[in-house]
């Protein structure tokens, strides 16, 4: 049973953020694995939704977190972690995205701002260009990367 907001597919996510710019909301997109949530997370994501009206987030597919992450990743599967991500207060709609990058998301939802955490600057952000190629804005957000899923994991496992 979801008791979460939203968790939409490529064509939903894109009219979901149509139609909210169309009522004069601003989109912000945030992107990640969420692979263990945690406070970073939820910091992260909260300083994203400040941005703007809406805050949309991609989570990274199984198959692209085990490219990212590694064997035995994620410890999560995406469905469960879209239903976490999708029940905090800041956050207005989820979706799955299965490509390397969130560039074609970036593409299908036209965000006004695309945020990353803070282990970015707004000039190494990958989807930089793409951004600024549809008239938004990059920011960077959050609290200092203390916090990691991975790290959380080789502690539980040892």
């Amino acid at each position: 049973m979801n008791t979460a907001g939203p968790i939409l597919d490529r064509d939903e996510i894109a009219r979901f953020a149509a139609e909210r710019r169309a009522a004069g909301e601003s989109v912000v997109l945030a992107n990640g694995c969420f692979d263990l949530l945690h406070v970073g997370h939820v910091r992260y994501l909260a300083a994203a939704k400040e941005l703007g009206d809406v805050l949309v987030v991609g989570i990274n597919s199984d198959r692209q977190v085990a490219k990212l992450k590694g064997p035995g990743r994620p410890a999560v599967p995406a469905e469960e972690r879209a239903e976490l991500i999708a029940s905090l207060r800041s956050v207005d709609a989820v979706t799955i995205f299965d490509e390397p990058t969130v560039t074609e998301l970036i593409l299908a939802i036209r965000p006004n701002i695309h945020t990353k955490g803070t282990d970015y600057t707004e000039e190494n952000v990958p989807e930089r260009d793409v951004v600024l190629s549809i008239g938004g804005r990059v920011a960077i957000v959050g609290d200092p990367k203390d916090h990691s899923s991975s790290e959380m994991i080789g502690e539980l496992t040892r």
